[in-house]
């Protein structure tokens, strides 16, 4: 049996080169909290910085420690083809320093797997 103090969620981290969001929300999929790091900076070359990302984090889980939540499913996410980026880290580090108990770490970043044809027809490109 489940206490009403020990509500469980999923944090969405989503990490590029350029920025760094992170998306609480609980398991039925309704939000919580929401940071960015143009929400903390207003310089653009700081956004992706992994000590912005550790403010940004700390701004996501305040909300929702308020309303109760303890546990945390962490996914990460970031470009396909440039991998996650350097907020990402530091980010579940301040999570979970922020009091929350991380049940699962899972990086959902997409793969291409063969991805579209290329060019040149069916014998190449002759040289």
């Amino acid at each position: 049996m489940i206490k009403d103090e020990d509500k469980t969620g999923i944090a969405y981290i989503y990490s590029t080169p350029n920025n760094t969001i992170i998306h609480i929300t609980d398991l039925a999929g309704n939000t919580i909290s929401r940071a960015s790091g143009g929400m903390i900076t207003k310089h653009s070359r700081l956004k992706a910085n992994p000590t912005i990302a550790m403010f940004v984090a700390k701004k996501a889980s305040e909300r929702a420690l308020d309303l109760g939540f303890k546990k945390l499913y962490v996914r990460m996410k970031g470009k396909t083809n440039l991998g996650l980026g350097p907020g990402v880290h530091a980010a579940v580090k301040s999570l979970s320093k922020s009091g929350f108990d991380l049940i699962n770490i899972l990086e959902t970043t997409r793969v291409p797997r063969g991805g579209p044809k290329k060019k040149g027809g069916k014998r190449g490109r002759r040289v």
